[in-house]
């Protein structure tokens, strides 16, 4: 895919990192190349590069792998399961050592923090159990930090292996060299630094414990990572997997894969909808939960559209394909997905600056911290004891986790709500909203013409005659007028059917001669208009409905008034709009009289009529050059430019490609109250960002200082950094909670 730029996407799928840091340095060393704009996600684990067309694939991998860290193209759908089992195993890895750490670990706890427990050789058998967990167990840091050494960088991982073997290496010393080894020794457990004979102390607890505890959080970190990005394969995990195809009028059953635009398949009860299409045969209700989020099914009939992965609950469908694999509707929606969770917004950007020169900046203060504590006259024991807590709590685990994982929750939560959100910059831009502009039709309307009264003397035998006659006719009115006509008892048939154009049809219906249209047409015929039926349609014309005469037999008989529908949550939805803060804007091109009909039903005051399609545009830049910061919802080709002109714009799913190509967020269900759900999960993702952002800032703030000080043991330390990350996910992970109003 080409953008105007000539630039092409390439993502890639990247192993090896362990923090927001790694991250950085592969984005940095991408951004080098010429030509190249990349952005590295830690949470996703992928890399989003735009690149010009002389750079291949190839060129990229063998420079992330110059970095010391692994890459890939994505293997294609079909491979998607596989690619799940080998993502898994990381997750099995490492809760094999964190298992095998934890059972090793806590007797080497246990015996240093009670004295009581501490037989006569309790150190030796310490050091047995703390072996495996230091070399073992912290393998994987230990790798990492030789892989970013021999790259000259310094990450995460070289903080934990550098503490971890610091604590292990004094302690042999201790053991061996010192007095510690010696039968009887005992030495209690400190919650702080405190100064003793560095000869005769052990922190094989601090190795073991730190290698415990920040496995334990490597390992839910990672494993909360996946559930994030669920709802993502979830979505892709949709679809049905084969499909009844009718080929020469022969059922013949197929992988999805193999279906063609215009192939006719047969759904029966129960089963998905293969692709998305056109219902040619059947009527049926169909469950489009799964997709739309919305519980109620849709009834479908001939000429319908049906999307795929939706359930067929009802009777046998025949569908015509229409759009098949990357094409559909959910194929987008899963693309759009992936899009908004591989972006970064600008509060991660600055995260991610931030960890990209933590680390050596740690390592400097615990060099600083370790001279400061011998030149104060401190024993070496109490020197290196606050140096390693140093370099173990301040790793910036949760300050790179804070943002993508709430992004990869929210959008995926989203996502199985039918809201799609394209990019995690529209989020901030949902908290600046203060003014939301609807467009009339099929926003707040459904776009439908329907008949909303019958008036005259025998009301039965208006809507009969007139509903028959214009059966015949293609015009929205008259499908409206037929359609209810239908329902009260079967239409008759019509001879000599006639059309004018502009004003109305006429034929003969049960033997009479029967004309339905303006009262130009009647007119016409010399049919007189009597006074109280053409005050009759003066007052429902000025409330904006549409009024159709009916006569028969030289006589004006009735009226049928029309109007387009109020969705019935339209309403609620614009209520709720304000209380979020927003002020609500009918945007339309319908008439004056129309428009404010609808505006008083739903409670908006704010009303702009008669626009043209061009004009709506001009009518999004007066509103900013008001001030106000403007969300649009709109679903057709004419509010595709006043979609992309506003602030955030919001698509109806229902509407047109154009529309929701041009939108920000797109509103698969098509109910106004969708707009109200993305907003409030937008704001709510963004405050889950900004709550995980001040802890992940505030917890290093405050706990460098203090280990510094002396105030940390080592193993406490570790304990408190792997719990600053595990807490970061988990509130993010708390989005999926979120509830629709609807």
């Amino acid at each position: 895919m080409s953008s105007p730029t000539a630039a092409s996407r390439i993502d890639l799928e990247i192993g090896g990192m362990t923090c927001a840091s790694c991250a950085a340095r592969i984005e940095k060393r991408l951004n080098r190349i010429d030509g190249v704009e990349a952005s590295v996600n830690y949470a996703t684990e992928k890399a989003v590069v735009h690149a010009s067309q002389d750079v291949d694939p190839a060129t990229l991998i063998a420079e992330v792998e110059k970095t010391g860290y692994t890459a890939a193209v994505p293997a294609p759908p079909a491979h998607d399961e596989h690619d799940h089992d080998v993502t898994d195993s990381e997750l099995v890895g490492l809760r094999q050592r964190l298992i095998g750490s934890v059972i090793l670990s806590v007797p080497v706890i246990l015996l240093a923090m009670i004295p009581a427990l501490q037989f006569t050789y309790w150190q030796w058998a310490s050091l047995a159990l703390a072996a495996p967990v230091v070399v073992w167990g912290a393998w994987p840091f230990h790798r990492a930090a030789w892989i970013n050494l021999r790259h000259g960088a310094a990450t995460m991982d070289t903080l934990i292996s550098l503490g971890v073997s610091a604590a292990f290496l004094w302690s042999l010393y201790a053991l061996f060299f010192g007095h510690a080894g010696m039968p009887g020794m005992t030495h209690g457990f400190e919650w702080t630094v405190q100064p003793g004979d560095g000869a005769g102390q052990i922190y094989l607890e601090v190795a073991a414990g730190v290698t415990m505890f920040v496995l334990a959080g490597r390992y839910f970190e990672v494993r909360s990572k996946r559930r994030a990005g669920a709802a993502l394969h979830a979505l892709l995990e949709l679809g049905a997997k084969d499909v009844a195809v009718l080929r020469d009028g022969v059922e013949t059953r197929i992988p999805v894969a193999e279906l063609r635009a215009g192939d006719e398949f047969i759904v029966r009860p129960g089963e998905k909808i293969a692709t998305d299409g056109v219902v040619v045969s059947g009527t049926s209700a169909i469950d489009t939960s799964l997709v739309t989020g919305e519980p109620v099914p849709v009834e479908v009939a001939p000429g319908d559209a049906v999307v795929g992965a939706t359930v067929n609950a009802g009777g046998r469908l025949v569908v015509r394909a229409t759009r098949v694999g990357a094409d559909t509707q959910l194929a987008q929606m899963a693309r759009l997905v992936e899009e908004a969770q591989s972006g970064k917004a600008d509060v991660q950007r600055l995260a991610d600056r931030i960890s990209g020169v933590f680390v050596p900046i740690v390592l400097g203060i615990a060099v600083v911290t370790l001279g400061v504590w011998l030149l104060l006259g401190f024993d070496a024991a109490s020197a290196f004891t606050a140096a390693v807590a140093v370099l173990i709590i301040a790793c910036p685990c949760a300050l790179g986790l804070a943002t993508p994982t709430a992004l990869l929750v929210g959008t995926g939560r989203g996502a199985q709500l039918g809201i799609l959100i394209k990019g995690p910059e529209i989020l901030e831009s949902t908290r600046r909203v203060d003014t939301v502009v609807l467009d009339k039709t099929g926003t707040v309307t459904t776009g439908r013409m329907a008949l909303v009264e019958t008036i005259g003397d025998d009301r039965d035998e208006v809507l009969h005659l007139a509903g028959s006659l214009e059966h015949a006719s293609e015009h929205p009115i008259a499908r409206a007028i037929a359609r209810a006509a239908a329902e009260e008892r079967p239409l008759a048939e019509v001879d000599g059917f006639q059309n004018v154009p502009g004003l109305g049809v006429s034929g003969v219906v049960d033997g009479r001669a029967v004309i339905v249209g303006r009262p130009a047409l009647l007119r016409e015929w010399a049919v007189p208009i009597p006074d109280a039926l053409a005050e009759r349609a003066r007052e429902a014309e000025d409330q904006g409905r549409s009024v159709v005469w009916v006569a028969w037999d030289a006589a004006a008989r009735g009226l049928l008034v029309v109007s387009d529908q109020l969705k019935p949550t339209s309403a609620e939805a614009i209520s709720r709009l304000r209380g979020l803060g927003l002020t609500p804007v009918l945007l339309t091109g319908d008439n004056g009289a129309a428009a404010r009909a609808v505006a008083a039903q739903v409670g908006i005051e704010r009303v702009h009529a008669d626009v043209l399609p061009a004009d709506k545009v001009a009518v999004v830049q007066t509103l900013q050059a008001e001030g106000r910061v403007v969300a649009m919802v709109g679903d057709g080709v004419n509010d595709a430019a006043a979609l992309a002109q506003a602030d955030l714009g919001l698509a109806m799913g229902t509407g047109t490609d154009a529309a929701i190509e041009a939108s920000d967020i797109t509103l698969v269900r098509g109910d106004l109250r969708s707009a109200v759900d993305a907003i409030r999960l937008s704001r709510s993702t963004l405050g889950t960002i900004k709550i995980n952002l001040f802890w992940a800032f505030a917890y290093n703030v405050a706990a460098i200082p203090l280990a510094a000080l002396g105030l940390l043991n080592p193993m406490i330390a570790g304990a408190a950094m792997a719990l600053s990350s595990v807490f970061v996910v988990g509130n993010s992970l708390l989005l999926r909670r979120f509830r629709s109003i609807s």
